[in-house]
């Protein structure tokens, strides 16, 4: 695995710079969760555009107040404006018209309220909604399609999640973040790793492989084959969250 090092860190910061700058803004909104890789988001939007950049913290009913402590101790730690816009009632409102609903289909609805809060106040703000997705999720379709995984700009999205905690060490994000179990706070007690099955050192491993065959499975023999058929279905079953919508293009007249 690629060493994050200084040089990788300027280069994002110059990527945001001229990516927002391009898009004519200014200032940008970020989803703070209280997990590595938004903490990590938050803090690169704010050297990079030197403070220009709204927090909103948004919990559900389902997350845990850690969350939001260690959301709002980033804040602190960096001096980042943050404000808190739960969506317990959009969440409250979907379990009661929703009975039938799964602990899944209740963390999607939750992640799309998010990012419809988000580009709420990024339309009323005038400000760019940057990503927090990072290649490890994208790649295993592991988050919500025009949820999380929505946005303008992402400056994490090829990085792989391991790289994302050397990241976070150049960048000082508190220790108590960086070394929390990984959780995208979906339900109560949920876990990335428990989820996937795998830690992700293992998985990043297999990733970073399985890119380098060109997704060939045959040339990955050095890895448990169940390992390798259920990261591979994974990939290939959420490969459509990562494609623009398909548009019929041979019109006939």
């Amino acid at each position: 695995m690629q060493k994050i090092t200084q040089n990788t860190l300027d280069s994002i910061l110059l990527f945001l710079q001229d990516e927002v700058t391009k898009r004519g803004f200014t200032q940008v909104v970020v989803g703070l969760s209280g997990g590595i890789d938004s903490a990590v988001v938050v803090q690169l939007c704010n050297k990079a555009l030197h403070g220009n950049i709204q927090a909103l913290l948004m919990p559900s009913l389902s997350s845990s107040e850690a969350s939001v402590d260690d959301s709002i101790l980033l804040c602190e730690t960096f001096g980042i404006h943050y404000t808190l816009m739960p969506i317990k009632d959009f969440d409250a409102t979907f379990c009661n018209l929703y009975k039938d609903h799964t602990k899944l289909s209740r963390g999607n609805f939750c992640s799309r309220m998010r990012m419809a809060t988000l580009y709420h106040v990024a339309q009323m703000e005038q400000r760019l909604v940057i990503g927090t997705s990072n290649k490890t999720e994208i790649m295993l379709g592991y988050g919500t399609i025009f949820g999380d995984l929505a946005c303008a700009i992402n400056p994490i999205g090829n990085l792989y999640k391991t790289q994302i905690y050397m990241l976070a060490e150049l960048l000082g994000i508190p220790k108590q973040i960086i070394n929390k179990a990984p959780s995208a706070d979906l339900y109560h007690g949920q876990t990335d790793e428990e989820e996937l099955g795998y830690n992700y050192n293992e998985i990043d491993l297999f990733l970073e492989s399985y890119e380098a065959a060109k997704g060939d499975i045959t040339k990955l023999r050095q890895y448990d084959k169940d390992m390798v058929e259920t990261l591979h279905k994974r990939i290939q079953n959420n490969a459509f969250k990562q494609k623009m919508p398909t548009i019929f293009m041979d019109l006939k007249y």
